[in-house]
């Protein structure tokens, strides 16, 4: 299987009208707000099996004008992030969250997380210094956030040190962002995965670290990533296996050209849109955005 984080991709993946056991998919298109929704439930072990996915929910929020700069587009889009945190969490308003924003804050295809972090409204040293009534007064939410860089900045897993950060402050929830890999290249900088399963560092480019979830952590966990990078074979193989059909090989002509290709694959190198470093930019500002909104009341009318 073409890697990829998003789950959508890998129930994709599967042949057309083909149900998965203990899967489930909706999908739903908002035309007007120029996104489609849409939601992957694993519901067991078998589904988990299948998927290679833990048991949980994934939201996939496709939306094209993503990494443009259009302010009739991300306000309204901010509000269906908001939404959408909402419903998963059961609610955001009242609780003690901490959020983390992982990656590398000096490889910018990795930066979301670190970006995000920079346009959070963070709200717990008010409450220290001014009291809880202070936070009430405002309508403000309680609110910590940290980008705790990677493993060869710090020689810390990223567990690890959320960990400790944990144990000292007790939130009730952890909110985690983070860039992905796409199997697509039409999903890089435009697409959203918010999903209740937490998330393992650096899976997408084959580098995974510790998990980040309730049971590594003891509290719940709330993963937000958006795809800024895609496999360099997943292209090639895409772009060969559309050649092939406009040629008219069948599909099991294609599969065995395919195989043989990976013969020669390119390991480890992503690819990245040129424009990554606005896309970056506005991306973070848009999640940020929609975190202060759900976060705190005084941010959401």
């Amino acid at each position: 299987m073409k890697r990829t984080d998003l789950a959508l991709e890998i129930r994709e993946s599967f042949q057309e009208n083909v149900e998965v056991e203990g899967v489930i998919l909706r999908e739903k298109n908002q035309e007007e707000k120029g996104i489609k929704v849409s939601t992957v439930i694993i519901k067991n072990e078998h589904g988990s099996k299948a998927m290679g996915k833990p048991i949980g929910t994934y939201i996939t929020i496709e939306a094209p004008k993503l990494d443009q700069e259009d302010e009739n587009y991300h306000e309204p889009l901010t509000k269906e992030v908001a939404a959408y945190l909402e419903d998963l969490t059961g609610g955001l308003y009242g609780r003690k969250v901490l959020v983390a924003g992982l990656g590398n804050r000096e490889i910018t295809p990795d930066a979301l997380g670190p970006q995000v972090i920079d346009n959070l409204l963070v709200t717990r040293h008010l409450k220290q210094e001014f009291g809880k009534e202070f936070l009430e007064k405002h309508r403000f939410g309680d609110i910590s956030a940290i980008a705790p860089g990677v493993m060869a900045q710090t020689g810390m897993e990223v567990r690890e040190i959320l960990s400790g950060i944990i144990e000292e402050t007790k939130p009730d929830l952890l909110i985690v962002i983070d860039a992905l890999a796409a199997r697509s290249v039409n999903r890089l900088n435009t697409t959203i995965q918010i999903t209740d399963t937490g998330i393992s560092p650096g899976s997408g480019v084959g580098n995974n670290r510790n998990a980040i979830n309730k049971e590594s952590l003891g509290i719940d966990v709330i993963a937000l990533g958006v795809p800024t990078v895609v496999d360099a074979d997943t292209i090639v193989e895409d772009r060969v296996e559309a050649i092939l059909k406009e040629q008219g090989f069948s599909q099991q002509e294609i599969q065995s050209f395919l195989y043989g290709l990976k013969e020669v694959s390119m390991k480890t190198m992503f690819v990245t849109p040129k424009n990554v470093d606005e896309a970056i930019k506005r991306i973070s500002y848009t999640i940020s955005e929609a975190l202060n909104r759900g976060l705190s009341k005084s941010l959401s009318n």
